[in-house]
């Protein structure tokens, strides 16, 4: 029980000096990662830059104990940033506490919920986030996002939680463009743009093992926040109007609380809930693609608990939500990281930094960590997953750019509610017209398939129709009427044969219009027979009255029934 909800009690217990040195190594690499992508979230999310610090330290020692990911790295990430800058941005002005307290109490009702969904094995709720709505989600977030950072590319003050906004904001202050920002936002971009596609290759060619190339690839982001911060402090940039990060507080994150005022949760529950949501679909489908590829296995209900702790961490260190990323998390399982002690070891090493390199953050420019964050959200743009969506299911693809379209002009909260509603139409739309197929027998064998498709042995005067899912209340006349429909087309018919190998499950409205179907069906002198019935689902029809008055019989297999009765 206790290794249930504290996982740490499994790994830890084969921890040998291998393991550690394994998980040091990713440390040192994902914690220098990990210090600009704090930095610029942070600014993404509203908030000063410490606070992407203190959300990377908290939660990364909670996550340790609490998740079942060997190698999946929490901490601060675009969609979750974005996603806190509009909602809280629509209660309190950026830069004042109030601003900070309510991204606080965002974190903590994140948080509080997820632990109580993982509490309560409530895991299964993500799933009604379809993939299509999840992608065209994070696509057009990271165009808002992209969008979002020219105000640290170019000195324009961009303002806006949408992408029309967000031109028309940049448009009109177009005047107060700076040509210095500009080139230090567009150098940064090429170098890091030239680092993530070449800097390995680059470094191989001139020697260097894989191990040390890939290590040299990822200092990156560090290299060009020195170049930049020593051009800025060389040729006294932040007097002509280049904006810098400043004075960041280098001390560790105190205990902070959520400001509980009812009115600041009702604002808040949900844009905290979409955050828990759409932060859980994108940490499981992390986490689950990693542990696949070494052959282990995560807890999904698990790693609400695990993610949920760690806003409640972040909450409590006055961070601001996380989630799972993916780009770190990648480089956190590429670097060799075996177990979630590497996250803990990163926590110390950004505790680390926080104590004792933030006076050298003084004359870092914004347009470095704009660059930053401008490079790695265009890689979330995600063009081949919409043709391919757009060409295996019009109504997927529907649903995809519904959610593009309406998070691009609506913003972020609009874009995924009506991208969670269409979903759950669509899915309704389609049980409620269940897959079926009048079948034959296929001669010399004892299998069944449709007649449509195949060259079958039928009895004119018997109707074997299989249904292809559960049947239940949006479904339930639609059955109705399909038989009632083969009926008047066919006045032959004496027996109607319901073959159920898929049908999982029968509910109350479907059992009620099963009975109906099968009364109707005994005044016009037809029989019904059920056939390959589920034990589970033949269970439940036994505590109805359905079997009692049924008007034909119940075969073990379609075979039997048409042996039955067709006389062999």
């Amino acid at each position: 029980m206790l290794s249930r909800y504290f996982p740490i009690l499994i790994w830890s217990r084969s921890y040998d000096r291998q393991t550690l040195t394994s998980d040091l190594i990713a440390a040192v690499i994902v914690t220098i990662m990990l210090i600009p992508q704090s930095l610029a979230y942070a600014l993404l999310a509203g908030l000063p830059p410490e606070i992407g610090l203190y959300a990377s330290i908290a939660p990364l020692l909670i996550y340790a104990v609490f998740g079942t990911s060997r190698t999946l790295a929490v901490g601060p990430v675009a969609v979750a940033s974005l996603m806190t800058a509009a909602a809280v941005g629509e209660l309190a002005a950026q830069g004042t506490p109030e601003y900070l307290a309510a991204a606080i109490t965002l974190a903590f009702l994140s948080g509080l919920m997820l632990t109580v969904m993982g509490l309560l094995r409530l895991g299964f709720l993500a799933n009604f986030l379809s993939h299509p709505v999840i992608s065209g989600f994070i696509t057009a977030s990271a165009l808002i996002i992209a969008a979002g950072q020219f105000k640290n590319l170019t000195g324009v003050p961009v303002q806006g939680h949408t992408l029309l906004e967000l031109v028309h904001s940049f448009w009109a202050h177009l005047n107060q463009f700076s040509l210095a920002t500009s080139l230090l936002g567009a150098s940064a971009i090429a170098f890091l743009y030239w680092a993530r596609k070449y800097a390995k290759r680059s470094l191989a060619a001139l020697g260097l093992n894989a191990r040390l190339s890939d290590i040299g690839a990822k200092t990156a982001p560090i290299l060009s926040i020195a170049a930049t911060s020593l051009a800025v402090f060389a040729l006294g940039l932040n007097h002509q109007g280049v904006a810098v990060v400043g004075v960041v507080p280098n001390v560790l994150p105190s205990l902070a609380l959520p400001a509980f005022d009812i009115a600041l949760w009702s604002e808040l529950a949900m844009p905290a809930l979409l955050i828990s949501i759409v932060g859980y679909v994108e940490t499981v489908s992390v986490a689950q693609t990693l542990a696949a590829k070494r052959r282990q296995r995560i807890e999904p209900d698990q790693e609400l608990i695990g993610l949920g702790t760690a806003n409640l961490g972040s909450a409590l260190s006055g961070g601001f939500p996380v989630t799972g990323g993916f780009s770190r998390s990648v480089v956190n399982f590429e670097a060799g990281a075996q177990t979630p002690a590497a996250g803990a070891f990163t926590a110390i090493g950004i505790a680390f930094a926080t104590l004792f390199l933030t006076p050298l953050l003084f004359f870092l420019p914004k347009a470095t960590l704009g660059a930053t964050i401008f490079v790695a959200v265009l890689s979330l743009v995600d063009l081949k997953t919409i043709r391919h969506t757009f060409a295996y299911s019009k109504a997927d693809f529907a649903a995809m750019a519904a959610t593009i379209l309406l998070t691009l002009l609506a913003g972020v909260e609009i874009g995924i509610l009506s991208g969670v509603g269409i979903s759950l139409f669509l899915h309704l739309e389609r049980t409620s017209k269940p897959h079926y197929a009048i079948v034959g027998r296929v001669p010399g064998t004892q299998h069944f398939r449709n007649i449509l498709r195949h060259a079958v042995e039928t009895d004119p005067k018997t109707l074997s129709i299989r249904i292809d899912e559960s049947l239940y209340f949006p479904n339930a006349r639609f059955l109705e009427d399909t038989i009632n429909s083969s009926l008047a087309a066919d006045q032959a018919i004496e027996n109607v044969v319901l073959m159920c190998p898929a049908v999982n499950f029968i509910d109350a409205s479907a059992l009620e219009s099963i009975e109906a179907l099968n009364a109707r069906l005994k005044d016009s002198g037809v029989r019904l027979h059920l056939s390959e019935v589920k034990g589970p689902v033949m269970d439940r029809l036994k505590r109805s009255e359905l079997l009692g008055a049924l008007g034909g019989n119940i075969y073990l297999s379609q075979n039997d029934a048409f042996e039955d009765l067709n006389g062999g």
